[in-house]
């Protein structure tokens, strides 16, 4: 499918490290290992924000026998030191520590959000705003935080991030009157659940989001069912943002008659249609250790989003290698695209996406391909 706008506007190469949270408290070099999964909205001016995921890694994580991670500790950033022989290092952004009955992950990089400001129709860098950078803050985020989700709700913006450390998995809560100033609200899920999106509006006075809840283990669906056993997008409500219940429908699941979505999760916060609300989400295709990331699409019923209208089974989006051929040297996964925002723009959407957890992507997408 071709687009009329599909760039890349934000990579590793347009991060300033020395204006990073992290400057000057580590005493070894870092580097970006992707600038990428950026949530986007509307400000009031007009431009798109763009709220940043930065992986900020360790240049040599493994010195003496030992693999280092990055963590927050009481206002500052340490190194811990893990011996070499406990840990498998297969995967270039994190090591697993073999520690007996569970899989236990620590990073090599840690991840803060950098919010990005472009001109309305983004294809221009207009600031960046590092001084508005959100880091870790408490012990629930000390390995970093990720993956922001933007919803515009009447005139206060929320977005959804993943604070990630030992004590748990957890999504957290940012609230802004302005798409610029955030202010930390609190955790609202305490379960691992990497892509909780709020819907851009309430319904019947209630907030609405999808949930992704992760587990390592699933009950198997009968042999003839059209699901697949695995995560899947889920729904829940809340009347504050703050305080959220599962819904007890079943939400957006994946089929057992193609391997394309043997795992999906949520993409860009539903927006209303004429037709219903629109949600971007991911499916994954089993390959190699990250597997190939596609963008599908689906249309929820207006009054009661739990009512699954339509859900396109071919692929929206998916990575592009001619856009990051000019990072090549950079590249340290292939096959990803992650959408994560969604504005309207007149006859079409913008699409924001994580590419290769390397970049942003922008891709500007009629509203004829939903059918709209």
């Amino acid at each position: 499918m071709e687009f009329t706008v599909d760039r890349l506007v934000f990579g590793p190469d347009d991060v300033d490290l020395t204006r990073s949270p992290l400057a000057g408290h580590l005493g070894v070099e870092t580097y970006v290992l992707g600038a990428f999964n950026p949530g986007l909205t509307r400000l009031p001016s007009g431009n798109l924000l763009m709220m940043v995921r930065v992986a900020e890694a360790l240049r040599d994580p493994i010195v003496n026998g030992y693999v280092h991670s990055i963590r927050w500790e009481d206002g500052r950033y340490v190194l811990d030191a893990w011996p070499l022989d406990l840990c498998d290092t297969a995967d270039p952004r994190k090591f697993m520590v073999r520690s007996g009955a569970w899989r236990v992950m620590a990073l090599t990089s840690l991840s803060w959000l950098l919010p990005v400001e472009l001109a309305p129709d983004s294809l221009e860098v207009v600031a960046v705003h590092y001084d508005r950078a959100i880091a870790p803050h408490a012990s629930f985020q000390c390995y970093g935080v990720e993956d922001a989700r933007i919803s515009r709700v009447g005139g206060r913006w929320l977005m959804t991030t993943c604070s990630v450390s030992p004590e748990r998995h957890s999504t957290t809560l940012y609230s802004s009157n302005d798409g610029l100033h955030w202010c930390f609200e609190d955790i609202v899920l305490d379960h691992q659940n990497k892509d909780m999106l709020i819907f851009e509006g309430l319904i019947d006075g209630t907030h609405w989001a999808l949930t992704r809840p992760l587990g390592d283990l699933y009950f198997a669906y009968p042999p003839h069912s059209p699901w697949r056993a695995g995560p899947s997008i889920n729904f829940a409500t809340s009347p504050d943002a703050l305080h959220w219940k599962p819904h007890v429908n079943p939400g957006i699941r994946p089929r057992a008659d193609t391997v394309a979505s043997a795992r999906i999760g949520g993409g860009t916060p539903p927006i209303l249609t004429s037709k219903g609300w629109l949600t971007l989400w991911h499916g994954v295709e089993p390959k190699e250790i990250v597997g190939i990331y596609r963008t599908y699409w689906s249309l929820l019923a207006a009054d009661d989003p739990s009512r699954i209208l339509s859900t396109e089974t071919a692929p929206l989006l998916e990575a592009n290698a001619e856009l990051t051929q000019p990072l090549e040297d950079k590249m340290y996964v292939r096959d990803v695209v992650f959408s994560t925002g969604i504005v309207e723009d007149g006859d079409d959407f913008v699409v924001a996406s994580g590419e290769a957890d390397l970049a942003c992507r922008m891709t500007r997408i009629p509203r004829t391909c939903f059918g709209l």
